[in-house]
């Protein structure tokens, strides 16, 4: 019997359980994690290259799960460090996983006195594939039984490595399918109240409507076009507070720039990110910026990869002119999970106030090298150019990787010159080389019931400019104890330097002078069972830091029902005391779900900020249809509390509604 029609492919699963009533469900949204639940995945990997891949999953209250792997997790970037409790190896700069690829696709759930079945039904419009027949296909899938701490695979995996292992993936044979034509038109309609009150003394209303587009050129090779681009409904960004003296990272959550994104990485994930999506639409102040149209072509072409992204942002006076944006990438996998790339990134103001020479250039190369199962080389070197640098204006990066089930062991190299300048991507840090190294040993003990996994680990990072001054340095000391009931602890202990050539003003009118600082600190991480209706994850920061000391505590408490009602409450505390003056900071957050079926739900994000002395409302109600469009209605209030800001700052109130039309069905 054929599980595929000329529309979709079928998938069905029996998830057998002697105990169905300690089945555990810890979320009901759309895209909700499937680590802390029982739950079902399924990988496709459509091109066979046995790096990149579709993720379908769901758990037994019926939620849709789907996302895009590049890399086999691991994104373009060489750095990155294992997760908390997870698989190892598997970040990736801003494409190994991409969690907002939304597509069209539907799943049925029951539970009874067997365990808990599960029915997919994925149209072919929403897959890339090539051409012809017979289809051959990466194919794996991931059972999660929660309450053992289980992963169950049917092609076995290393427990070095997750779901996203392609390289162990089995294989789909298809002998005759249809590659249907895609043509799928979402526009929306938006209606919003808005008033800044320190400015207007009256409530501004306003609407606008736009449109996206995907159109299939080949069952591989989607154009997206958009037109008045608006993401209302996109969850504001978590604070942060900055105790350095380098830029903060907001990850990009806008659905438009996210699909594909493995095709437009390159660089050091968080680091060195020669192109980052959030520099288009939004000014380096925060300061939102109107997004006109914008192209965007991605997918394969024959055993290439390739993206062309094109957008056109309008001016905000006073802030930034209208600016052209253009990326290009090519790229192709080579057997044993090997690879080459290239990237070009354009930035041109245009229009009346451009002004001359407003332009910034990136020219990138990347590549990765598997040797065997457990031996990985890879790399990137980059350029820039912009008017009037004359300094180094290059990047580059090598690491040599070796990981197995019981040892991890990596060597970084990085180098970036203090006139390289990707104005459309993001730096953490300029004119520096630095090392990156670790030793890991995973050990388990059968004779140890309670104790999961042992992680001692060493750590080294050092940063020194072009001229030899050493501008960072850590040397990290952990053990990770990881108990089989879920909880988690991790002793820490590093050792510091922080080296200025100039003055930091670390806080308002408190200036660390320029100078070497040595210091020692503890650094602990812990947490219950993250599964659990309760559970407490904790952190503490305590030692010498900078010309003083420091004590950093964070408190996240959680509390669920059943599947339906989540909430938890963060807050971050830090008491400074330096030599040049002393200063305390509070953060605080608090969420709130409430999920009234897998499609209909409300949640709520509110934020205490001491440093600036407000606090932020963000209520969001979603009424999803297919691909994660429908009705949003969105509330957001900014509340000043203190001397600097006392009362209300701006409210918003903004419906938005959007559909998903298939052209072709």
């Amino acid at each position: 019997m054929k599980l595929y029609d000329d529309q979709a492919i079928y998938f069905g699963v029996i998830c057998y359980d002697s105990e169905p009533s300690q089945i555990i469900v810890t979320d009901a949204r759309r895209d909700a994690g499937l680590t802390d639940t029982d739950s079902f995945q399924i990988i496709l990997d459509t091109y066979l290259d046995r790096q990149n891949g579709f993720v379908f999953g769901t758990n037994p209250a019926g939620i849709e799960y789907d996302g895009q792997v590049s890399n086999e997790g691991e994104g373009s970037a060489t750095g990155g460090s294992p997760s908390i409790g997870g698989a190892r190896g598997q970040t990736g700069s801003g494409g190994g996983f991409n969690l907002n690829w939304d597509a069209s696709w539907q799943v049925k759930t029951q539970t009874n006195d067997k365990g808990w079945m599960a029915e997919f039904a994925i149209p072919l419009r929403s897959l890339r594939y090539g051409a012809g027949s017979p289809q051959v296909w990466g194919l794996n899938f991931q059972r999660n039984i929660r309450r053992k701490r289980e992963e169950v695979y049917w092609s076995p995996v290393s427990r070095a490595f997750n779901l996203y292992r392609l390289s162990s993936a089995g294989e789909l044979r298809i002998l005759d399918l249809e590659t249907p034509r895609n043509f799928k038109v979402t526009p929306y309609v938006l209606g919003s109240s808005a008033r800044n009150f320190p400015t207007e003394d009256k409530t501004y209303h306003d609407g606008a409507w736009g449109v996206d587009s995907k159109f299939g050129v080949t069952p591989a090779l989607n154009l997206d076009l958009t037109y008045n681009t608006d993401f209302a409904q996109v969850e504001v960004d978590e604070q942060q507070i900055n105790l350095t003296r380098f830029r903060l990272f907001f990850p990009e959550k806008r659905p438009f720039f996210l699909e594909n994104a493995g095709n437009f990485s390159m660089g050091k994930s968080r680091q060195v990110e020669l192109f980052f999506s959030r520099r288009i639409g939004i000014a380096p102040t925060g300061v939102p910026v109107p997004i006109l149209a914008g192209a965007r072509l991605s997918g394969k072409a024959g055993k290439y990869n390739l993206g062309f992204l094109n957008m056109q942002t309008e001016n905000v006076l006073g802030v930034i002119p209208t600016n052209n944006y253009t990326v290009a990438s090519l790229g192709r996998e080579l057997p044993s999970r090997s690879s080459l790339g290239a990237m070009f990134v354009n930035r041109t103001a245009t229009g009346d106030t451009a002004g001359p020479n407003n332009w910034n250039r990136t020219f990138g190369f990347n590549g990765k090298l598997g040797v065997g199962e457990s031996l990985t080389f890879n790399g990137y070197a980059a350029k820039t150019q912009t008017p009037g640098a004359t300094g180094r204006d290059h990047s580059m990066s090598a690491k040599g990787e070796y990981l197995t089930n019981a040892t991890r062991i990596y060597l970084d190299y990085t180098e970036v010159g203090e006139d390289f300048n990707p104005e459309v991507g993001f730096l953490l840090r300029d004119n520096y080389r630095a090392i990156d190294t670790a030793f890991w040993t995973y050990n388990r003990f059968p004779g140890i019931s309670w104790l999961r996994e042992l992680r001692p680990h060493v750590n080294y990072r050092g940063f020194w400019n072009f001229d030899g001054f050493k501008e960072s340095e850590v040397i990290h000391l952990d053990i990770h104890f990881d108990f089989e009931n879920g909880y988690y602890f991790s002793p820490a202990a590093n050792l510091t330097l922080e080296g200025l050539k100039l003055p930091f003003e670390i806080y308002p009118g408190i200036v660390v002078p320029p100078g070497s600082y040595k210091n020692s600190e503890l650094a602990w991480r812990w947490n219950t069972n993250t599964a659990a209706t309760f559970y407490y994850r904790g952190g503490l920061d305590y030692g010498g830091f900078l010309s003083g000391h420091q004590s950093t505590v964070a408190t996240t408490v959680g509390y669920r029902y059943r599947s339906q009602f989540i909430t938890s409450m963060n807050w971050v505390h830090s008491d400074i005391d330096l030599a040049e003056g002393s200063f305390i900071t509070d953060l605080a957050q608090f969420r709130f779900t409430y999920n009234f079926t897998p499609f209909i739900n409300i949640q709520s994000l509110i934020q205490y900020n001491r440093s600036i002395d407000n606090w932020s409302t963000n209520v969001r109600f979603s009424w999803l249809n297919t691909g994660g469009t429908g009705l949003f209605i969105v509330y957001n209030d900014t509340e000043g509390l203190g001397e600097l800001l006392l009362g209300p700052q701006n409210r918003t109130f903004i419906v938005k509604y959007t559909r998903q039309f298939d052209i072709l069905r």
